[in-house]
Order: structure tokens, then sequence, then C-alpha cells
């Protein structure tokens, strides 16, 4: 017991206070005595070797010389100052001497300035200052203040770190001043002053940033040289994404601006095309004097879908797409792709496991109308394939599939001919004059079908389908005739008007992004008279669509629209304000409006009570729509459809493998190929049939082996449900799309562009599978054939001069980002040399017309080129 107490004695008295260096008493919980401003601004104790203490003592006799009364003795001793910071040097972990010595005197040699009378020696003194001032205080922006009153010597006198921190100081002030309303001349002054110096020392991005912060971007196009403008144009395009209305359309006219001043015609039509300005565009097309760059600038036109008039009759034929069926079908004979496949080389049914062994193969309808789409898909374009096209077919296939599936059947002749309009409309022709009416619309279907993505000057598309538009017999031959006037004419408005009251989604693909006014209004009129039974049909979400269609990628340009929509009191109004929103915004990457998109999602609305919830499906697919070509917004976009997956309410979650499709079509990233492996599992039917189709989707022409096992596991696991195995037979179809050798990715010319026809199409689909069961699964499953807007190959094409093939050696690797890299950085890596298609190494036998590698590419032979004489 008596040890016990002693221990617990000596505990206490082990807490004893530790007696500090000098052997004085510490004082516990003592305030500091000096603020942290003062101990920065306190002189640091430390050993000076013999030099630097000589300099020290040197700086310190000549601040003290300036003291004086002698005037004569100030100028030689600024310049000493001068000189000796000039000449001192800096380390990565020290900077330079001079500055650190004479920063405690500072004070002083405010004081000193302020004592002197204006003359020469006070504005000498005052540049030094500048550059002391860096060292010390930044909330007072002392080194703009006196670089302002000083010499105004040249701006890189004091080097390159001095001109960042003045650059920095003026973005300061600037703000301040715009808050108080302030002049702001002076800034912009010194800030063009700036500039140039930037753009000379390679800080191509310095320059753009302060002129940005300045609002004066316009500016740089007088500042850049040869030798900088790519840099420049680049960095600009990249910081588009990340400005609001109008600063991105300021920069993107800049951009276009100096690429127009150096002549280069091919990368300012590609900003044009950006910036969605048809006069621009046709401005820089007529322009072009040379004319093999020109018919490149009329390919890279063509490959957008945008339409210019021109005389040329050569150029008008690439504007016009009119050799892409000749030009894909030699990247087949190329590759060897020829022999047509049929649907069950796609589902290679021999390595499903099927459950009830030795079951019999069911001629089923159902199946019969997969297979024509999965038939129609991989053959798209060959113009061959052994369903619908052998030579002694009658038509015998087409009868194989009962009432509407008759008119997929038909249409799907559109699709196996796509772009081959002559041979195509000679197929079709027959099955126009059919007695049976769904022959015949899927016929008229197919006419629309053939003709996307071309143009004829005979317009046989509208020849032909405009007599049926007013076909008071057959309901859906006009409804036929109108979709495929919306897929033939898709971004190339010219239809007459009287058909907007019945045709809201073909109007739509047709003047998309245009905001035409009187389809708008016409649209919105027939909102307001139309009764709200007819109103509330599934149908109207494509009059909504529409008019979304109309606002594509316009922005702020849609404001009065959505005010117009507020006088609809039917619930297709809400609906209707979300797809308007969703696609004015496209692409923008507009984080506002994603969270807009999230807010709408929160919401939870009872639609037991008769309340309509579908347009929170619409706005699960905007925040991908608007994520879109945005690398980061779209990673934050997928982390989002998780959350919303877990917490969302039926009808959000069904839209979000939709949305997951959008934003990743043609692109099989592996885990959100695992993410919708698991969602197409769900115990809700909705949610696993959308998941299905969004594989098809991500893995869409590009014959992907991992999702193709996938569905063959789907196929098995859904092998006695009609309606999944549907499904999965249409993404099977989907992912071996044109053999492996057609893309649905809206984003083309290296991620840059954004195609508003592709985009039309991916919609129409979408939005016909947010209600999946009355649409596809029933007698809709036309819709299916909107996507053939958004199919163009992944090819890349290398023509001569006189537009004949030219085989060339070209590089395939990895893009590298090289937007504000030092130097000259590759921009690509890991390569392997094949012949084309693929990069073209620079000072080689051939020069490309093209800034980027895609698509048709015109050659020109290198005048530099010097053959290696092989030894």
């Amino acid at each position: 017991m008596t040890t016990t107490s002693v221990v617990m004695v000596e505990k206490k008295e082990v807490a004893i206070p530790v007696p500090a260096a000098d052997n004085s008493p510490m004082e516990e919980d003592k305030p500091l005595k000096k603020t942290p401003k003062e101990l920065k601004d306190a002189p640091i104790k430390e050993e000076l070797s013999e030099e630097d203490q000589e300099l020290k003592t040197q700086l310190e006799m000549l601040i003290e010389r300036l003291k004086e009364s002698d005037t004569k003795l100030y100028n030689p001793t600024l310049e000493t100052l001068r000189t000796l910071i000039l000449t001192s040097t800096s380390s990565m972990t020290s900077g330079p001497k001079p500055l650190k010595y004479l920063r405690p005197l500072y004070p002083d040699m405010v004081a000193i300035h302020d004592s002197w009378p204006d003359n020469a020696d006070k504005r000498f003194l005052a540049d030094i200052l500048s550059i002391l001032a860096m060292t010390y205080d930044d909330d007072k922006l002392d080194t703009l203040k006196y670089r302002k009153v000083g010499s105004k010597n040249a701006i890189g006198s004091w080097g390159h770190e001095y001109v960042r921190h003045l650059s920095t100081e003026i973005g300061l002030e600037y703000t301040r001043r715009q808050e108080k309303e302030a002049d702001t001349e002076d800034l912009v002054e010194l800030a063009l002053e700036v500039a140039p110096f930037f753009l000379a020392h390679n800080a191509e991005a310095d320059a753009v940033d302060l002129l940005l912060q300045l609002d004066i971007v316009p500016k740089l196009v007088g500042f850049v040289d040869k030798n900088s403008y790519k840099r420049v144009c680049l960095y600009i395009a990249s910081c588009v994404n990340y400005l609001e209305s109008p600063d991105d359309a300021i920069c993107l006219r800049t951009a276009h601006d100096i690429y127009l001043k150096h002549d280069k015609y091919a990368e300012a039509l590609l900003i044009a095309i950006r910036m969605s300005d048809k006069t621009l565009i046709q401005s820089l097309f007529d322009n072009c004097q040379d004319p093999l760059l020109k018919k490149q600038l009329a390919f890279m036109l063509a490959r957008q879908q945008i339409f210019v008039e021109t005389e040329d009759e050569d150029l008008q034929n690439c504007i016009n797409n009119t050799n892409l069926t000749t030009h894909f079908i030699n990247l087949a004979r190329e590759l060897d792709l020829m022999e047509p496949k049929t649907p069950e080389d796609i589902y290679k049914s021999h390595l499903e496991h099927k459950r009830l062994a030795g079951a019999a193969q069911v001629d089923s309808a159902r199946q019969n109308l997969a297979s024509t789409f999965v038939n129609a898909f991989v053959n798209a374009g060959f113009g061959v394939d052994k369903l619908m096209l052998p030579e002694e077919d009658d038509g015998g296939w087409i009868f194989k599939n009962k009432d509407h599936g008759m008119m997929s059947a038909s249409a799907s002749l559109g699709m196996l001919l796509l772009w081959d309009v002559d041979m195509g409309l000679n197929q079709i022709d027959k099955y126009i004059y059919s007695e049976d009416e769904n022959i015949k619309a899927g016929a008229l279907l197919a006419v629309g079908i053939v003709n996307s993505g071309v143009r004829n000057l005979a317009d046989p598309a509208l020849a032909v389908l405009s007599e049926h538009l007013e076909d008071s017999k057959s309901v859906a031959n006009r409804v036929a005739a109108i979709q495929g006037l919306g897929l033939a004419y898709a971004g190339n408005p010219v239809l007459p008007m009287e058909l907007a009251s019945f045709a809201a989604l073909a109007l739509g693909q047709i003047f998309v992004g245009t905001c035409d006014g009187e389809i708008t209004s016409t649209i919105l009129q027939t909102m307001l008279e139309r009764d709200e039974s007819q109103l509330g049909e599934t149908f109207g979400r494509f009059m909504g669509l529409g008019l979304g269609l109309l606002h594509l990628g316009t922005r702020g340009q849609c404001d009065v629209t959505l005010e117009t929509l507020k006088a609809v009191e039917h619930p297709i109004a809400k609906k209707t304000s979300v797809m308007v929103e969703i696609c004015a915004y496209a692409g923008s990457g507009d984080v506002l409006h994603i969270q807009r998109m999230l807010h709408y999602c929160n919401d939870h609305i009872d639609s037991e009570s008769g309340a309509d919830d579908e347009f929170q499906a619409f706005a699960v697919i905007g925040i991908a729509l608007i994520a879109l070509g945005e690398d980061i917004g779209a990673e934050m976009a997928l982390r989002s459809f998780t959350h919303l997956m877990h917490y969302g309410e039926p009808v959000i979650r069904k839209a979000v493998p939709l949305a997951i499709g959008l934003l990743c079509a043609s692109n099989p990233v592996l885990s959100v190929l695992d993410t919708l492996g698991k969602y197409s599992h769900d115990t809700d039917i909705e949610v696993a049939l959308n998941s299905i189709f969004a594989m098809g989707m991500v893995g869409a022409g590009t014959n992907n082996a991992r999702v193709a096992q996938m569905l063959r596991h789907l196929a098995s696991y859904y092998h006695k449900d009609a309606s999944c195995l549907f499904v999965v037979r249409i993404a099977q179809g989907l992912l071996h799309m044109g053999k492996g050798t057609l893309t649905i990715n809206p984003l083309n010319t290296d991620r840059q562009i954004m195609s508003n026809v592709a985009l039309a199409g991916l919609l129409t689909t979408l939005v016909a599978f947010t209600d999946v069961k009355t649409l596809i699964l029933g007698r809709h499953h036309y819709l299916l054939y909107s996507l053939v807007t958004a199919m163009y190959p992944r090819f890349l094409i290398t023509l001569n001069e006189e537009l004949e093939n030219e085989a060339v050696a070209v590089r395939v690797g990895q893009a590298v980002d090289v937007v504000g890299q030092a130097g000259r950085p590759k921009t690509i890596t890991g390569f392997q040399t094949h012949t084309t298609p693929v990069l073209l190494a620079y000072s080689e036998q051939y020069l490309a017309q093209a800034p980027i590698l895609e698509g048709i590419v015109l050659l020109k032979k290198n005048p530099d080129y010097v053959e290696e004489v092989k030894a």
C-alpha cells in the first residue's frame, strides 16, 4: 500500500516546467508578442559569409547615400543599385541576394522617394522600388504603383519574373476598379506592353490570361506572329469551355481572326464551325484562293453536313458528300470487309449458354424483327447483305415480319444502301408502289435514310416523299414520309413551312440549331391550341424535342422560347422547357445548368396523384448532353449518375443508362461497361432494357470483344423474355455497326467539334427509349433508324490533288495534350507506322491540307522533300 502511494506522488511531481535555453523559467500560455506580419517583416538572423556581409554593407551604404543632401550622388548610386540587382543570380530555393538585403530598407526607400521632388532621379528610384515591391506586401500592389510613376523603360528590363508579377497585379487592380466602376485605361495600356513580352518569350498562356482578365482578347490579333500563333490559338480554343457567354464567342472570334491573318483557312473554318456562324463559314470558303485547300474545306464542311453554295461542280460534289459511298466501299475492299454478315454471325448463338438444352429455334416475328435491325446496322453502307438484297430475292424476308415489322424491314434497305442514292432509289422503288401499307411506309422511310448525310441537286427525297405528305388514306405513310424527310435533310433546311403543324421533330432535325422564329412560333402555337388529352399522349415528347433541336447549341437565344412556354398550362410545358434548355446548352459544359438539372432530379413527385414526372428523365439526359465534350465535366457527370441510380425515383433511374450511353457513344470505357452490365440485371425492366441499349451505344461500331461477350451473356440470361432479347439483339447489331468501320460519336475533328446533326439523331432515339415499352417495343421501332444521322465512317482517306486515292505512310498512336506546354512537344506517342489510314510526319513526302487527320484529307507534294539515298 505504501509503495503504491509513493508511485502516485512521483507521477504528480514528474510534471515540472522545463527551463528554457537561457535557464530562465518558461511562461505558460503566454500570447505571442509579435503578429504574423511583424514576424514576416522581422530581419532574419543568419550567419553571413564574408562576401554576403560585404554586399549587405554596400547596399546599406548606398541607401544612406540617398538620404544625404548632395543630389549629384543620387544618379550614380541608383545606377549601382540597378547593376547589383540585375547582375545578381538566384536559385530554385532562394531569391536574388540584393532584394533579400534591401527588403528591411524598403520603408526607408519609400520615404526617400516621397521626399524627393519630381525629376528623373525620382522616377529612377521608382523603378527600383517597383522591383523591390515584389518581395514586400502584395496587397498594396506597389510593383504596379511604382511602375506607373517610374521612368517607363522597357517592360522586360527587370526580367521575366518581374513581368509575371506585374501582370498579376494588373489583373488584381483591374478587378478592384471594375467593382468601383473606375477608369481602367492606364491598366489596359500597360497590359498591351506586357502581352508582346510574354508572346516573345514563349509565355503565350500568360499573355492570353492577362488580356482575357482585362476583356481585351481581340487585341491579341495584332501581337501574334508566325512563331506564336499556333500555341496562342490552341490555348484560346481550349479555354472556351470554361468561359461564360459572350466571352466564349469573343475568344473563338479572336482565334479565327489570328488564323485568318496567317492564311490558315482550314483552322479558321474549324473555329467558324464551332461558332455555328454560317456567314463566317461562307466568307472563308469564298475567300480561299488555293484550289486544293478549297477542296479540303469542302470535305470538312461535308463532314459537318454544312452545305454552302458554289458554282464549281467539283467543289459542290465534295460538299454534297457525293463520293462518300465510293470512298467507303474502297475502304471496305481494302480491309476485306465486303463479304456480308448474317445476324447469326453476330449473335454467335453457339456460344450462348442456353438454359433449356435442345430448345428449338423459334422463328418468331419479334426475333425476325431484331434480325432485320441487326442486318441493317452491321451491313450499313456496304450495299450487300444476305437477307434483303440477294439477287434471287423477291422480298421474302419482308414477309417473315408481321404488320408494323414489315415497315422496319423495308426501311432497312435504306440503311443497307446508305449514301448510295442512285442504286438505293432503284432498289427501293419497287416497294414504294406496294399495296401493303406497312411495306410502302417503310420504303418511304428508306428513301429518307438512303439520302441521309448526302445531298443531291435533284432532291429525290423531297420529290418522292412530298407526294405522300397529304396521303389522307394512310397515317403510317404520312408519318414515314415526314420522318424520312427529317433524316434526309437533317441540318439542311430546304423544306416548305406548312409541315410544321404535324412534323415538329422532322423540322427540328432539318432546321437544327437555327432558332428559326417561324417554326418555333408554329410549334408553340400548336401546343397552346391542342386539346389536353392530345398533348398528354406519349408522342407529345417529340414535339418538345423538335422545339429543343431548333435551339441546339444556341445557349442564351432560347430565353424567349422558355418564357413563352410558361403560358402553356399543360405538363408538356415543363418537359418541353427542360428539353429546350438542355439542347440550347448542349456541349457547353455549363456547370450552372448541370446543377439546375440535378435540382430538377432532386424533386420528389408523386406520379400516383396524376403529376407528370417525365421531365426528370429529360433532365438526367440533359446532364450528359451539357457535359458532353468536356472531359472533367463528363467524369463528374458519371459520378452524379451513380448517386441518381442509388437514390433517384424510377423515372430518373430508367434515364441514367441512356445518359451514360450518350456521354460515351462509340467509346467503350471499361468502368462504364461494368456499370451498365450491373444495371442490365436491374429488377426494374425499363432500367434493364435501357442499360442493354446503352451498352450497344457505348460499343457502337467498335466490335469491342468485352461488350460482345456481355451481350451474349445477356442473350442467355433473357432468352425467355422476348422484349429484352429484342433489345439485346439491337445492341449486338449496333456493336458490329458497319462491321466495325462506323461511329455514332457526335464529337469529331479531334473531339473539338460537336455535330448538331449527329446529336439530333441520337436524341431522337434516346427520347424514344424514355418510353421504351410504348414506342420501341410497340409499333414505332423504326425510330431506331434515327441513328443514321450520327453514323459516319471512322476512316482516314488520303487523296491527291486530282482527288484520287493516294496511299501514304502514316503514324497511328495515342494523342498527347500539349496545350500550354513549353517548347514544341510531340502530339503523338507510342505510334506505329501504317499505310493509310492516320499522323503524317512533318517534312515528309506529302503535306496534309487539313490541320487534323480525320475523314478525307487532301495531300500536296512537299517541295522541300529530299529522298534518302539508300546505300
